[in-house]
């Protein structure tokens, strides 16, 4: 069933490829990126202009350490970024000796341990990876996925969703809550293969809700702990890539977007094509965890 719901423009700064957004509820910022671009931008959900940081290199995601510190993941891995200065301090290699592949899709479990992806560059079949990070201990979770997305998880840190957008088929697995590591082998949680669109970034509410971005098809989906798309809501803009809960409730949703692949033709009837959305839509989101480095 699709739902209509208003959708204005948050940030009109338009992205190349806009992703990895996540709100920091002690400073109400939301921070987002321009991977192709390499910048990071940030704005207060109460209003100003949109704050852009030119980045050394292609950059998809940033955890909160702690109210000064920032943890960034690049195209070689992780880095520290100080947030009054903007010095960005390498900290863990992740795939640096890889000139094919850059960090894509990221989130931190309940727990305060990072799930961290990789992908090719021109996203070459089976070329990813996903990675599990906790209190410097690293390992590999996942091989031979082309477009690793959809990294969340539910409230308790019981379960994990991944999918490969390549493939759209969101998967499901057990986690330990203490550390965030999986438990068992991961079961199909909705199957999109075949579909219009593509399965993209997600964020789960306290209910269990699960909202996904499906890029190429301009809409917002939202499927219960069950796996039953429940709701789709026309976003306004063709390639929606990440959304996140936003807000000192984190009681609504913004939406990055991107104009990467659009011809000239396509860019002008899309308007919206790469800016970041703010959805008249309340929600009982989660704010994000500080990732245990």
């Amino acid at each position: 069933m699709k739902n209509d719901v208003g959708v204005s423009v948050l940030s009109d700064h338009v992205c190349h490829l806009g992703e990895g957004p996540i709100y920091d509820a002690d400073t109400d910022t939301l921070f987002w990126f321009d991977i192709l671009g390499r910048k990071l931008l940030e704005k207060k959900l109460s209003g100003g202009v949109t704050i852009v940081h030119d980045l050394p290199e292609m950059t998809s995601a940033l955890a909160v350490i702690n109210e000064g510190h920032q943890l960034l993941v690049t195209e070689s891995g992780l880095h520290i970024r100080d947030v009054r200065t903007g010095a960005i301090t390498s900290y863990f290699s992740i795939e640096a000796d890889n000139p094919l592949t850059r960090s894509n899709d990221c989130r931190v479990h309940p727990c305060g341990a990072f799930w961290i992806s990789t992908m090719g560059r021109k996203a070459e079949p089976k070329g990813g990876s996903i990675y599990w990070f906790f209190k410097g201990e690293f390992c590999k979770l996942v091989s031979d996925i082309t477009i690793p997305n959809s990294i969340c998880f539910s409230p308790d840190g019981s379960v994990a969703y991944y999918t490969d957008t390549r493939e759209n088929i969101l998967f499901r697995i057990g986690c330990d809550p203490a550390t965030g590591r999986p438990i068992g082998e991961a079961g199909m949680f909705f199957d999109h293969s075949g579909k219009k669109g593509g399965l993209d970034g997600s964020v789960v509410d306290v209910d269990g809700v699960l909202w996904n971005a499906r890029w190429g098809a301009g809409r917002l989906d939202a499927y219960s702990p069950q796996g039953k798309r429940i709701r789709s809501i026309d976003i306004t803009t063709r390639q929606p890539s990440c959304p996140a809960f936003v807000g000192a409730n984190a009681d609504r949703l913004v939406l990055t977007s991107a104009w990467e692949g659009m011809n000239a033709a396509t860019r002008k009837r899309d308007k919206r094509a790469g800016m970041t959305m703010l959805l008249d839509l309340p929600v009982k989101g989660r704010l994000e965890p500080r990732v245990l480095i």
